[in-house]
């Protein structure tokens, strides 16, 4: 074997001899980057089971805060976010009807959705719904039809201290079978035979 050739053989060797300790060099690399990988996947773990506990503690000490939406649902929606088609006012939530009814179907259906035909015992609560009802006519829970001339009102209110807002001339019991009220023109009430069919103010108090 000639002097030329014997070089090449040995650049072969060498080169072969190189390629495995070049590897050996970089394996302490890869390993210290491997061991970071899990260490760290262990520490997010840990601190995410941490979060929780701490979390968990906290609805524990106050359980309230678990309620944030339903509070927010309760500003939105006093009435309830179930009941949208209820309005909000000093208190009471209110009804108002899209159809027409007779005063006594006007108070099954309130009572139907938990309420009863509209109290008015006061000038607020009046300017309300005088605004709301806009010259229609609308029933509200005032009747004298256990005794002519002695108005009651449906939920016991005593009609003859509180609050009243007749129309000029009523009731004046026109035709001798007037005996439920509305409201009407300019929020004015009216007294009209029971069977008429108009719309209808629902009432009924916050929901807790």
């Amino acid at each position: 074997m000639d002097e030329e050739h014997l070089d090449d053989d040995l650049r072969v060797v060498k080169g072969r001899s190189l390629l495995p300790r070049c590897l050996r060099s970089f394996l302490p690399v890869y390993v210290l980057l491997g061991l970071s990988l899990l260490l760290s996947i262990s520490l997010c773990a840990l601190s995410l089971s941490r979060v929780s506990a701490v979390s968990s503690k906290l609805l524990e000490v106050n359980p309230e805060r678990g309620q944030n939406f339903s509070n927010r649902d309760s500003l939105l929606f006093p009435c309830g976010p179930d009941s949208r088609e209820w309005e909000y006012f000093h208190g009471k939530c209110y009804y108002f009807s899209l159809g027409r009814a007779s005063w006594f179907r006007a108070k099954a259906q309130c009572e139907e959705l938990g309420s009863h035909l509209a109290v008015i015992d006061s000038f607020a609560e009046q300017s309300f719904i005088m605004f709301r009802t806009r010259n229609e006519r609308f029933w509200i829970g005032l009747t004298d039809r256990n005794s002519e001339g002695d108005w009651e009102w449906i939920d016991g209110t005593d009609y003859k201290t509180t609050f009243t807002f007749w129309k000029e001339g009523e009731p004046n019991n026109s035709g001798n079978n007037e005996d439920c009220a509305h409201v009407w023109i300019a929020g004015k009430w009216n007294d009209v035979y029971c069977t008429y069919e108009c719309y209808f103010v629902c009432e009924k108090p916050l929901p807790r």
